[in-house]
């Protein structure tokens, strides 16, 4: 679920690119998955408006169609690719050899909260 004080930033087409999070006098940068992408994270400086703009128009979307990696709670792990993303929580969809792209697959879904946290990580 988004949190109440988070900021929605859309790109000129409308689509959602992330938000920002009020800290102090600046912004903490969170992208489509939740996971926060100030630089130096909680421990750095919170960013001017203006540069938290620029930072989730850098971002973009793209990383959503990258490859990850699932570490399930007993530790195995599993490529996966986003399939869904939204404050309503993240579907990851199983790929391995590519599997999540083959037409008439049927590909296990993983279900995921938002944010996503550390379960799900860039491959």
């Amino acid at each position: 679920m988004l949190p109440a004080d988070w900021i929605e930033h859309r790109r000129p087409d409308g689509e959602v690119l992330g938000w920002m999070l009020p800290d102090g006098d600046g912004f903490r940068v969170f992208d489509l998955l939740g996971r926060e992408r100030t630089p130096g994270g909680r421990d750095g400086e919170p960013l001017e408006w203006l540069d938290a703009e620029e930072l989730l128009e850098e971002l973009g979307i793209g990383y959503l169609a990258d490859r990850w990696t699932l570490r399930l709670p007993d530790g195995s792990e599993r490529p996966v690719r986003i399939g869904e993303a939204s404050p309503r929580g993240v579907v990851v969809v199983a790929d391995e050899y590519g599997a999540a792209s083959a037409v008439g697959a049927n590909p296990e879904r993983f279900p995921l909260p938002f944010p996503v946290g550390d379960a799900l990580a860039p491959r």
